[in-house]
């Protein structure tokens, strides 16, 4: 995806300054040891399986929800299946950009619903398009339009845990300086466009701003926007995978979203047939 080789340039880029001022110890990992190898292997994902659980805050509330995934780049294919038995099938070049949704529910027919859109994105910090380790790009890849880059930079490894008995390197950020702040949208301004200029992703603009995705934001209106990502973030990657096994980020309420990945298989092959609406097994 374009966004994960963004992320990656720009992190190395990030990291490689800071490592010149701040020489690496040899005898142990480094901060941006730990970037580097996790961009890295972002970059290099060509396929992946996993089961996400996800905890979401929505308003006031939580939205728990268990997910099994299928992934793949170049092009991008994305499978999912909730606990709920909803399925969702993306394709690039396919169904006019669309995705296949069986909502399981009445009336058991599958239908085509744009990513991006309302329907799709209600009660979801995240369009499917960011399935996998998007998320991980949303919280510290620095869009080409941010400015102020000091929340990515706040990132440290600080040292090591254990997560579904695997080793894993424990990188975080405890960014006290995060608070929403005003902003008066420009010509041409989205909520996707604002997210990226302050790095906070797309839900909270939405959300606080009473958005839609997609939607043309007025110029001149003023907008709430939180000044970064999260107040305190925490990622656990996996020392052989080198991709995170848990999420964890927290703002100004606490708790905002936290995402567990386990049984994570990457660039095995999957079949192409597996990214069809007639593969067995699926209710599509």
């Amino acid at each position: 995806m374009t966004r994960f080789f963004r992320f990656s340039v720009l992190v190395v880029a990030t990291w490689t300054v800071m490592a010149a001022v701040s020489p690496a110890h040899p005898d142990k990992v480094t901060t941006e040891q730990v970037v580097a190898r996790l961009a890295a292997a972002i970059e290099n994902l060509k396929t992946l399986r996993c089961t996400i659980k996800a905890q979401e805050r929505i308003g006031t509330a939580y939205q728990p929800n268990q997910t099994t995934l299928k992934l793949a780049y170049n092009p991008q294919r994305v499978y999912m299946r909730n606990k709920k038995g909803i399925e969702v099938l993306w394709v690039t070049g396919q169904n006019d950009g669309d995705a296949w949704v069986y909502p399981n529910s009445f009336p058991y027919v599958t239908l085509s619903l744009d990513p991006n859109g309302t329907l799709m994105r209600r009660n979801q910090h995240h369009s499917v398009l960011d399935a996998g380790y998007g998320v991980v790009a949303d919280i510290i890849h620095g869009s080409p339009l941010r400015q102020d880059h000091s929340f990515e930079r706040s990132f440290r490894y600080t040292g090591d845990t254990t997560v579904q008995n695997r080793p894993c390197y424990l990188l975080e950020s405890n960014y006290t300086p995060f608070r929403y702040v005003s902003y008066k949208a420009v010509k041409g301004d989205t909520p996707a466009r604002v997210a990226d200029r302050f790095g906070c992703g797309e839900f909270r603009v939405l959300e606080r701003n009473g958005l839609t995705p997609g939607q043309a934001i007025t110029e001149g209106k003023t907008l709430q926007v939180p000044n970064a990502y999260g107040r305190h973030t925490v990622l656990c990657i996996d020392q052989k995978l080198l991709l995170p096994l848990l999420v964890y980020v927290a703002d100004d309420k606490g708790l905002f979203e936290k995402y567990e990945f386990s049984d994570v298989v990457a660039n095995q092959t999957i079949a192409p047939e597996e990214f069809t609406k007639d593969y067995k097994g699926y209710k599509l």
